[in-house]
């Protein structure tokens, strides 16, 4: 288990009585139309500390899902605007929304963030979270892309078949996979060089691959929620946080961890 950064970060930090809020947490606020002082409180928060652990930078798309329905839920933080160049998200049917994230139904139920990773990552340098509020067992995609004609797949399995998986690129070439008893918790896949692969559930790195792989190319289809293109759709698992960015290092990935966890912790919605 890592325990870097645990004590990284201030208490949450109440934004009330006209105390300041981080410029680019209050330009989601306004966009999402958050209201509820708690919900502001805790992005401002979470920007704060993901500043501090010089991760922002890092971030291509965060999804904070807040604010109790697809209206809220679709914003980037990092780019609060309502454009697909934006990436903020778009929901096919069978989406339930609610205070607590947005869980798909199995069948039909996916988004669309419109990152193409052919055009925003990196190859050897990326990262897919995903903060699960549900401990299932039998749903396969979580997060990612699968574009066979670019030989590429970037996807995260947060649980199936008792298996967590991280693919990075290159079919099963690509993947790693660990031994996981839930489904709930927040996975992060990750990769930072073509010799360092690893997967996470909360503070622990599950399963790290150094040989060096030859990687496919970086898919030129858009990551997808809940699937990993339109016809494979099966995610059962209630999304409270999402990202994309570039590779983390451990001290990073266990800080986004904690930054992530507080932020559920404040909404009262942490596993």
């Amino acid at each position: 288990m890592i325990g870097i950064g645990k004590n990284l970060f201030k208490s949450n930090v109440k934004v009330v009585g006209g105390a300041s809020t981080d410029p680019d947490a209050q330009a989601f606020i306004t966009a999402a139309g958050i209201t509820d002082a708690t919900q502001k409180s805790a992005v401002n928060q979470l920007v704060l500390d993901l500043k501090s652990a010089n991760i922002w930078n890092k971030m291509k798309a965060i999804y904070p899902i807040v604010g109790g329905s697809a209206s809220t839920h679709k914003w980037n933080l990092k780019n609060p605007l309502d454009t697909n160049a934006a990436y903020r998200l778009a929901f096919s049917t069978g989406w339930t929304h609610s205070s607590t994230g947005m869980k798909p139904n199995g069948t039909s139920a996916y988004s669309n963030t419109f990152l193409t990773p052919s055009t925003a990552l990196t190859l050897n340098s990326t990262h897919l979270s995903y903060y699960s509020r549900t401990n299932v067992n039998t749903d396969v995609y979580t997060i990612g892309v699968y574009d066979i004609g670019n030989a590429g797949t970037l996807s995260l399995y947060a649980n199936y078949s008792n298996l967590a998986y991280s693919n990075q690129y290159n079919g099963s070439n690509g993947r790693i996979t660990a031994s996981v008893t839930r489904g709930d918790g927040f996975f992060i896949g990750n990769r930072t060089a073509n010799n360092n692969h690893n997967i996470w559930r909360n503070l622990t790195k599950l399963n790290t691959s150094t040989t060096s792989t030859s990687l496919g190319s970086l898919p030129a289809k858009t990551v997808l929620i809940a699937a990993i293109e339109d016809i494979s759709v099966d995610g059962l698992k209630e999304c409270a946080f999402a990202s994309i960015g570039d590779g983390l290092t451990d001290a990073e990935a266990s800080n986004l961890y904690t930054a992530v966890q507080n932020y559920q912790t404040t909404l009262g919605r942490n596993v």
